[in-house]
């Protein structure tokens, strides 16, 4: 019997392999595209390896049929370390944001000789009852519904529903750039022939025991925006409380997203951590 080879899992670099490596874990529906390039740029500027990849059914990555996805969660955990072994790297930190901030904790907790240092951005803890915590708000959720009655396989409808997205996620401090935020969604949409198959991110499966952040033995920084409408700010607060030593970064006015006017703080806290 040939054992099947390992799924194809896109990957990009920055920066000199010789610094300290970083591995950036995007969340659901998003590939790689959503770590921007620039951003990625200034953070090897910083003296650090950077690695970027697209998800499972995102980007250039393996694909599977819309509604089906023969994969769990704790295989995603597991695409992240065979990132690391094709770029042989031995340890990295660790950042992951919204989904994939779970992704970067579970990685943390599961090889923890890998990861020198753990960061989570808009994301909640894991292992931890969250229940009494404040849930996403109630505007998202309306606009979140409405994805139910998009046709996934026409572009127009995507993107419009996509930016629409984008601007509920968006900063309140900040103002919501959408000539910016469809140039970038039409990309990454181009790019990856869809997003048909990166809805399947909302089907899956746990796949693994549970785990609890509590465990965690990396040095831990969370990054969290002050009014995220899908993790309110008390989930990053109840993630830095429960590992001793934790850094939290509060992003003033910050939605769940990457606002290029909030990369300083982003990559200034990022690059002095681990």
């Amino acid at each position: 019997m040939t054992a099947m080879p390992p799924p194809e899992i896109v990957s990009e670099t920055f920066g000199d392999p010789a610094d300290p490596a970083i591995l950036l874990v995007m969340g659901a529906m998003a590939s790689m595209l959503w770590w921007p390039e620039a951003f990625c740029r200034q953070l090897a500027g910083r003296g650090r390896f950077v690695v970027r990849y697209d998800n499972r059914d995102t980007g250039l990555s393996i694909k599977y049929t819309p509604g089906a996805p023969a994969y769990t969660f704790e295989d995603m955990v597991d695409d992240a370390i065979r990132v690391l072994d094709d770029h042989n790297i031995q340890k990295a930190h660790v950042a992951g944001m919204s989904m994939g901030g779970m992704i970067a904790q579970i990685v943390a907790l599961k090889y923890p000789t890998r990861v020198s240092a753990l960061t989570v951005i808009s994301s909640s803890p894991l292992g931890i009852d969250t229940s009494g915590l404040p849930g996403t708000s109630q505007a998202y959720k309306e606009h979140s519904a409405d994805g139910a009655a998009v046709d996934w396989s026409n572009r127009d409808q995507v993107l419009g529903y996509m930016v629409k997205d984008a601007r509920a996620l968006a900063s309140t401090l900040h103002p919501f750039d959408e000539e910016r935020a469809r140039a970038a969604i039409e990309e990454d949409y181009d790019r990856s022939g869809g997003f048909g198959s990166a809805t399947n991110h909302f089907l899956l499966k746990g796949g693994g025991p549970e785990r609890r952040i509590k465990d965690l033995t990396a040095p831990l920084l969370v990054i969290h925006g002050a009014t995220d409408p899908i993790f309110p700010i008390e989930h990053g607060e109840a993630l830095a409380g429960a590992v001793p030593g934790a850094r939290l970064v509060r992003i003033e006015g910050g939605g769940h997203e990457l606002h290029r006017n909030d990369w300083p703080q982003i990559i200034q806290a990022i690059a002095t951590h681990g």
